[in-house]
């Protein structure tokens, strides 16, 4: 049993990534169960399609609204701290809104405004737990420790947490959020946990947009970390526009059903798991920027493959493919943007990497879905497959400066990280 511990979790990551990963999986089940479970609340309340959709809106406007100022406030005031409140904080709101369920006074608007509120929460956590790792794990250990963190958003977050939230909501509408608070309020008792060092406070500080505008700034004037958030900036685009008619595609096309939409979801989901086992070999035998070129080569290979094929097993194969893809892609990716950029700045340049990225996925969205109503539903499969590949051939090239990112010295006139 110790040698499966220690296979799993290396004693030389240290007691503090063990607290931070217990409370990533703990939190990230709260979310899988939220992930079915919101949905099921807001259809209770309204069939009208548009507000259905309001829901998924005004959870992610949050981020594009506040992304860039939680980014600021991560590299301003106590990280640790900053995590256990907004954690809290989601904890209350959940019982909040499970209170307002039980009593009979949920409506459209409460659950708008609660979801609303949740996203904000969320915004400040997510950025501010990102900027964490860095500061309990060194360089060389960073893809193990991502790689343990993406295994537990796949497990919790997209296979468990889901079907649990469902089961709990058809047996009593409060019990999937009373559920979500506890595990929140757990994840909060667990980050409590971490011994990271507190910023040094300094009453000359500027003003916070002037440190938004540096963290900016910073990103911009270092060519390989600049090109990584274009990149996915871009590849967001592509993979947003394809996915966003994929149910489309399950149904119509491939002629699933819904229950096999939720198979090519859960195939995905275990490609992921199935490269967790294999992300340290790969790392040790390959090097990043061939890892990076063969996973975008997949990305644009399923394009192609999911806009000719009519055959099912054909589709899951190709998606279990790029499940396998998607995992190792985002744990070398941040892992590579955490080791090239300063402790002092990780929020700011984060926010602005990560707002790039849910920016491509919004742009994508609507562009498939403009895309599949001129003509048809495997066009915006072609729209990624050949936006992919021209991606693909222009920064084929730079992926190995972008590997080895952390070797590449800050532009002059590159933001001081203070």
């Amino acid at each position: 049993m110790s040698r499966i511990v220690e296979t799993v979790l290396p004693s030389r990551l240290g007691r503090s990534f063990r607290w931070l990963l217990g409370s990533s999986w703990i939190t990230n089940l709260g979310d899988g169960v939220a992930l079915a479970a919101g949905p099921l609340l807001m259809a209770s309340q309204t069939r009208d399609p548009r507000l259905v959709a309001m829901a998924l809106l005004v959870q992610r406007l949050p981020f594009l609204l506040l992304g860039l100022y939680a980014g600021a406030i991560a590299d301003r005031l106590d990280r640790r701290l900053i995590v256990v409140l907004v954690n809290s904080v989601r904890a209350a709101i959940l019982t909040g809104l499970a209170v307002s369920i039980g009593t009979g006074h949920v409506n459209v608007t409460v659950v708008l405004a609660a979801l609303f509120a949740l996203g904000v929460a969320e915004t400040f956590a997510d950025t501010t737990t990102a900027t964490l790792l860095p500061m309990m794990v060194a360089k060389a250990d960073l893809g193990i420790a991502n790689a343990r963190l993406m295994a537990g958003f796949l497990t919790a977050n997209q296979l468990v947490g889901p079907p649990i939230g469902a089961m709990l909501f058809a047996a009593g509408m409060t019990l999937p959020f009373v559920t979500q608070a506890v595990l929140m309020a757990m994840g909060a008792l667990l980050i409590s946990r971490i011994v990271v060092a507190a910023p040094e406070r300094r009453a000359d500080r500027p003003p916070v947009r002037r440190e938004v505008a540096d963290g900016i700034r910073w990103l911009w004037n270092h060519p390989p970390i600049r090109t990584l958030a274009l990149t996915v900036f871009a590849f967001n685009i592509t993979f947003g526009a394809a996915w966003s008619v994929l149910v489309l595609l399950a149904i119509d096309r491939l002629e699933m059903g819904e229950l096999g939409y939720g198979l090519m979801i859960t195939v995905g989901a275990l490609g992921g798991l199935t490269a967790t086992a294999a992300y340290g070999w790969l790392e040790r035998t390959f090097s990043l920027a061939n890892i990076m070129r063969v996973g975008l080569l997949v990305e644009t290979t399923t394009h192609l493959v999911l806009a000719t094929t009519t055959i099912p097993w054909v589709a899951l194969l190709v998606l279990y493919a790029f499940g396998a893809h998607a995992f190792v892609w985002g744990t070398l990716s941040t892992s590579i943007r955490q080791r090239a950029v300063p402790t002092q700045v990780q929020g700011r340049v984060s926010s602005v990497y990560l707002l790039g990225g849910i920016g491509g996925l919004v742009v994508g969205s609507g562009l498939g879905g403009l895309i599949a109503g001129a003509w048809g539903v495997t066009a915006p499969f072609w729209f990624g497959f050949v936006g992919s590949a021209l991606i693909l051939l222009l920064i084929w090239r730079q992926l190995e400066h972008i590997a080895h990112a952390d070797e590449h010295p800050t532009a002059p006139g590159s933001a001081s990280p203070a």
